[in-house]
């Protein structure tokens, strides 16, 4: 049954939501029962379209992998609400290409008559008039591009702020992104962008972030956050300690040996080099491989 997390508004025109991801894997990151916990999601935003009885626009990257398995796909076939309608995102194309959609796993839920497939943009794609589809009188975009505001997700990040995309796409009212995971809502008079963000939490950076969609009402052109449920301590940063750990042993590691370095070949060439020129008993290496966590 639907948990409502924050108080939601009597009536809304549209659902908008991004990067949900669907996978049959468990991120290394997580601590729970994570198919159960990701159709759960789901259901959610299926019961809230129930209640809405709206469209649902999704901005792209359904799937966590273009190549869904069988078993991902009847899942998804079972729980995808009604009325849904994505773009294609980079984790959707094969190779990241446009040209190769038959072969994705939203292609098939596509042919299946479980979703539909909006003009663009998707990954990859520069934005023209020809993308924008009416949304009760607005000119409307759903992109799968992302974008930013306020400090850059990493340094020489070339993505565009959302400031710039409102000010170079202004032939549309109304612009829904994808791609990057931090929700973000920016404006330009009545012109509004909204990056929803991602629907779970698949990487220890996401440890304190709240999963949500947004609710948006034509009559003034705005939207609503609406929180989904989550289990806090579904997320662990444990693994991150493993690898800190896992790093020094091979640092030590390699301070202790007195050898010169190949520059064309990786750290594990380098270390199977000397193992093999230093006549290396099988023991020793056996234990080497365990100290820096190494298949050899």
């Amino acid at each position: 049954m639907m948990k409502r997390t924050s108080k939601l508004p009597d009536q809304a025109d549209a659902i908008f939501c991004a990067d949900w991801h669907l996978r049959d894997s468990i991120p290394v990151c997580r601590t729970d029962d994570f198919w159960e916990a990701q159709w759960g999601k789901v259901d959610f935003v299926a019961d809230l379209q129930t209640v809405y009885n709206c469209p649902i626009f999704h901005s792209g990257d359904l799937f966590h992998h273009w190549k869904a398995s069988p078993y991902l796909l009847s899942a998804t076939l079972k729980h995808l609400p009604k009325n849904f309608h994505t773009v294609y995102g980079n984790h959707d194309l094969p190779q990241h290409s446009i040209e190769l959609t038959e072969r994705s796993g939203v292609h098939t839920l596509e042919t299946a008559g479980a979703l539909t497939i909006l003009p663009g943009a998707h990954a990859g794609q520069e934005p023209t008039r020809d993308n924008a589809f009416d949304l009760c009188g607005y000119r409307t975009l759903v992109w799968h591009e992302g974008v930013w505001q306020g400090k850059a997700p990493w340094p020489g990040c070339t993505n565009p702020t959302t400031e710039e995309v409102l000010e170079k796409y202004d032939m549309f009212d109304l612009i829904v992104t994808g791609d990057f995971h931090i929700p973000c809502i920016d404006r330009d008079g009545d012109r509004l962008l909204v990056n929803p963000g991602s629907l779970m939490r698949q990487s220890a950076d996401q440890i304190d972030f709240q999963p949500r969609i947004y609710l948006w009402s034509a009559e003034d052109n705005d939207v609503v956050p609406a929180f989904l449920p989550i289990n806090p301590d579904a997320v662990s940063r444990e693994h991150l300690d493993v690898m800190k750990e896992r790093d020094k042993r091979i640092e030590a590691f390699i301070s202790r040996l007195d050898v010169d370095w190949s520059t064309e070949l990786s750290f594990e060439g380098n270390l199977k080099k000397y193992l093999s020129s230093n006549r290396v008993d099988a023991r020793t290496e056996e234990l080497i491989q365990k100290a820096v966590d190494l298949d050899l």
